[in-house]
């Protein structure tokens, strides 16, 4: 089995909302997402999904976003992202999209890789407004009940994969609660995304404290999939 991690497709088969106009990687970006999916992932592949897959404000305008993707190879994983706001519950998740597996404070196990994860929400600093920074707050909660779960089923051999929506630490990668969580329970490998655009400073693969941290906003790596494992 191969793992690989991709983030931000922001499709928008249902309402009308192109991309194109933040860059030219997002002319054509989903034919390219998917011409380098279907050539290197098999069915028994996994594919971890890192949030904003669609514009769609509701279940009925995200479904077709959803079924484009889920026509693709490989079982999928998906965390929710910031944009995702057709998102209200686990339970409706799991029951209107039944070709995916979600992460919302569980933990999902194929084989031997253990997949957590959580939106999160932007690093608080000096001057962070209080509802950022309890929003910030939840989703450290979220995260560790994620992490929790995935402790208390960890074998040896296992390897945990945090998939995260929001990066994980400020744009000079300082050490922040969530990186001290994912040191915590000794995560393996991290994704994020989040960040667009030429503009955006990004390190394709940051270390700390020894776990390799990926970024995958699909524009930033080129519409290709990151390969993890």
């Amino acid at each position: 089995m191969k793992v690989f991690a991709i983030s931000d497709l922001h499709l928008s088969s249902a309402v009308e909302k192109p991309m194109d106009i933040f860059g030219d990687g997002w002319q054509n970006h989903f034919e390219n997402v998917r011409k380098d999916w279907l050539s290197r992932v098999s069915d028994d592949d996994l594919v971890l999904l890192g949030g904003d897959l669609s514009w769609g404000l509701t279940v009925e305008e995200a479904a077709p976003d959803y079924a484009a993707i889920a026509e693709l190879t490989g079982k999928k994983i998906v965390v929710k992202g910031n944009h995702d706001y057709y998102w209200n519950s686990l339970g409706k998740m799991r029951s209107n999209f039944p070709q995916f597996t979600f992460i919302q404070n569980n933990c999902v196990r194929e084989r031997e890789y253990l997949i957590c994860g959580t939106r999160g929400w932007t690093i608080p600093e000096h001057d962070t407004e209080e509802h950022d920074k309890k929003i910030f707050e939840r989703e450290l909660i979220r995260l560790e009940l994620s992490l929790k779960s995935a402790s208390e089923q960890r074998k040896d051999g296992d390897v945990l994969i945090a998939v995260l929506h929001y990066p994980p630490f400020d744009a000079k990668y300082n050490d922040s609660d969530v990186t001290q969580l994912l040191r915590k329970y000794n995560v393996n490998s991290v994704t994020y995304g989040h960040l667009h655009g030429k503009n955006s400073r990004v390190t394709p693969v940051v270390k700390k404290d020894g776990i390799p941290y990926y970024i995958t906003s699909c524009d930033l790596v080129e519409n290709k999939l990151v390969r993890l494992f």
